[in-house]
């Protein structure tokens, strides 16, 4: 991947984001222009209830494309926020449904394994987000988004699966 001028690509999704210095989240591995570009699609997302409308597919396509390291903290995002993927992608489940479910499975993690992550977490990523501007075009990129990065861990699919069924409603 050729990188444009002042860009890097993002250890985490691959995405190319800007060169900078400054933080960047203790286990969702990501370069801190990744994390940049990420707090400005919140930052628009909670200031303009127009872009709202998708911010449970945001928090959760980004937290699956930068796994991070195992452990018992990551092995739990994944698989939550994988969870939530199911179950608005392919059950149509609404978001805040989405949200209850993973927070019912937080309490029986134990089921949760770690998923070795995929070669490539998808070809759309937060860079894609934060190009949007008007909040239809955030909407469609946002979902497109989360599709891409739901295929990109389909040979866990079925086991994800299996946690959504178990979900008590």
């Amino acid at each position: 991947m050729e990188s444009e001028t002042g860009k890097v690509p993002c250890i985490g999704c691959g995405g190319l984001v800007p060169d900078v210095e400054g933080p960047v989240h203790r286990y969702l591995e990501s370069s801190p222009g990744c994390w940049r570009v990420y707090g400005e699609v919140l930052a628009r997302e909670y200031t303009d209830l127009a872009f709202w409308a998708e911010h449970r597919l945001t928090v959760d396509s980004y937290a699956v494309q930068h796994p991070g390291r195992r452990s018992p903290q990551t092995i739990q995002s994944v698989c939550v926020h994988l969870l939530s993927l199911c179950l608005v992608l392919e059950r149509g489940a609404d978001p805040a449904y989405a949200t209850r479910a993973m927070q019912a499975m937080v309490r029986k993690k134990d089921r949760f394994v770690w998923l070795t992550p995929p070669a490539s977490l998808g070809l759309i990523t937060v860079v894609d987000v934060g190009a949007a501007s008007t909040s239809a075009e955030h909407g469609q990129m946002v979902r497109g988004w989360a599709k891409s990065a739901w295929s990109a861990w389909a040979p866990h699919h079925e086991i994800v699966r299996g946690w959504a069924s178990s979900v008590d409603g």
